[in-house]
């Protein structure tokens, strides 16, 4: 048995975390002007108080809304880029894009000075544990023998942690964490759900991912304890949840992805439920934990698909790798997990040497920040670092250098793609969802402005995340993030942050 066999057991009954949202969208919270040394106003403020108000009904059918006068970076290069241009839309989609269009029934979003671009899309989330963010800062996926070895992922996380989940629990933790990504550009996620303790633990997270108002995909993946109905629940899911077309949520912001992890040894019912119900396949592939020789033999096999998606691919054989090219297969990659918590290597050498597009991920918040900036930085000084380091040795056959640009194309087009959602966002392109972000390119660390993907990468931070479309609706406006209650979530994620702890048995160790 694989190491991650090990760390599964414990369930819980039922409860619904209820009312957590402010009612409407239109709780906005005006601020005060920011004062100069005189008392007046600063030429900051007044260039504020000059942008345009908030358009209303955003989103709804036959609304136009004309963002104009930003820096818009498409990542569509049919589309193109424009230094000053706008982007129409209508009702939930993209209709224009282009300089000085003309829509005098639209609405205005002033965005100059703003960076216009799609939303960051993250391909593997583990929402759940969003309460015990920084618990594992300075720790490692297991114990490997070495003094690094306690506190770990496997033993503390998964075997203490996530049994004592109460469904209240796993719905704070899922909202929290989906609108505290909102907040920071992230507009779509996959949230790798491992805690399907029982039905009630599922309908749990749907109902975090859904109250979110974001894109979301439910990844359904294992749970544990006598309760679980993993993964035979995934056909009531499936009905339940996404019966509209194209396997969507009643909102159109939710599809589904099948878990199923190699190390789990029936996770071949897993993927035969997911071939029945037509649903994409995601799972776990760690050369540490020992999945190299079972990947490797389902490589051999022929058993890669299309729609399978990949995550990590650290310490994996060239066969293997060359079979999930032949595949078409995706490849999600979490560099800053894989990269502090000894999952081997990221394989950023291995997606530019066979020309796969990969995606970005943050994983787990216990380790390491889920914003898109963070993942993005980290991705190209890391595969730079190689490069740069082949070049200092002589190698003349040696992947191109990551330049800022296909960072981002990873973190939107990659994602899209990744999670087969190509056709509706990734991208601003006339047809697609317009979910899409507004930076501040006026910010004290990014001002003055000289390379639009060179910022956004290498100078950006979430506190530029100005604005926030999802599907055209306004989630984040002007620095604030709409129709949520904040305090009171933050107030429930602390209480299940302390019964979290108190039933397993752990310290937080605020200190150590």
């Amino acid at each position: 048995m694989c190491k991650l066999c090990k760390a599964r057991a414990g369930a819980t009954r039922r409860e619904f975390l209820k009312g957590t949202l402010a009612a409407g969208a239109g709780a906005m919270t005006g601020g005060g002007l920011l004062a100069s040394a005189n008392g007046s106003p600063s030429v900051a403020t007044r260039s504020d108080e000059a942008r345009s108000e908030m358009p209303a009904h955003s989103g709804e059918a036959g609304r136009r809304v004309l963002i104009r006068g930003g820096h818009v970076l498409s990542m569509d290069d049919s589309v193109g880029d424009f230094a000053h241009g706008d982007v129409l839309i209508e009702g939930s989609r993209i209709v224009a894009v282009g300089a000085e269009l003309e829509a005098d029934d639209a609405e205005v979003i002033d965005a100059r000075g703003r960076i216009v671009m799609p939303g960051f899309i993250d391909t593997h989330h583990h929402l759940f544990e969003t309460a015990l963010r920084s618990f594992l800062a300075d720790g490692i996926m297991f114990d490997d023998g070495t003094p690094e070895g306690s506190p770990n992922y496997m033993d503390h996380i998964l075997g203490k942690l996530t049994p004592v989940y109460r469904p209240k629990d796993v719905y704070i933790n899922v909202l929290f964490g989906s609108l505290s990504q909102l907040d920071a550009g992230v507009t779509t996620v996959m949230d790798t759900s491992q805690i399907h303790h029982s039905p009630e633990h599922s309908d749990a997270a749907l109902e975090g991912l859904r109250d979110s108002v974001r894109r979301s995909v439910f990844g359904y993946f294992e749970g544990q304890g006598e309760h679980s109905r993993y993964p035979q629940d995934a056909s009531r899911l499936r009905e339940q949840y996404f019966a509209s077309g194209d396997g969507l949520s009643a909102d159109g912001l939710m599809t589904m992805v099948m878990g199923g992890e190699i190390y789990l040894p029936d996770h071949e019912a897993a993927w035969a439920l997911a071939r029945e119900l037509e649903l994409p396949l995601a799972y776990h592939v760690v050369g540490s934990l020992g999945m190299a020789e079972t990947f490797d033999e389902l490589a051999a096999s022929g058993q890669l698909a299309e729609n399978h998606i990949l995550i990590h691919m650290t310490g994996m054989s060239d066969m293997a790798w060359q079979a999930v090219r032949d595949a078409g297969a995706h490849v999600s990659l979490a560099v800053p997990i894989e990269m502090t918590m000894r999952h081997g290597t990221p394989p950023l050498m291995k997606t530019s040497e066979l020309g796969i597009l990969p995606s970005l991920s943050s994983d787990v918040e216990c380790t390491m920040t889920a914003d898109f900036f963070t993942q993005m930085r980290s991705t190209l000084t890391l595969q730079r670092m190689f490069v740069n380091e082949l070049a200092l040795q002589g190698e003349e056959e040696r992947p191109a250098l990551l330049t800022s640009r296909e960072v981002i194309r990873y973190a939107t087009m990659g994602g899209a793609k990744g999670l087969r959602l190509e056709q509706r966002v990734g991208s601003l392109t006339p047809g697609k969802e317009a979910d899409i972000l507004l930076l501040d390119a006026e910010a004290i660390n990014v001002a003055p402005l000289n390379n639009v993907p060179g910022a956004v990468v290498t100078l950006m931070e979430r506190s530029n995340v100005e604005t926030v479309l999802v599907g055209g609706r306004i989630r984040k406006w002007r620095g604030q993030l709409l129709g949520a209650d904040l305090p009171r979530l933050r107030d429930e994620l602390t209480a299940s942050r302390d019964y979290l702890f108190e039933a397993a048995g752990v310290d937080r160790r605020l200190f150590d």
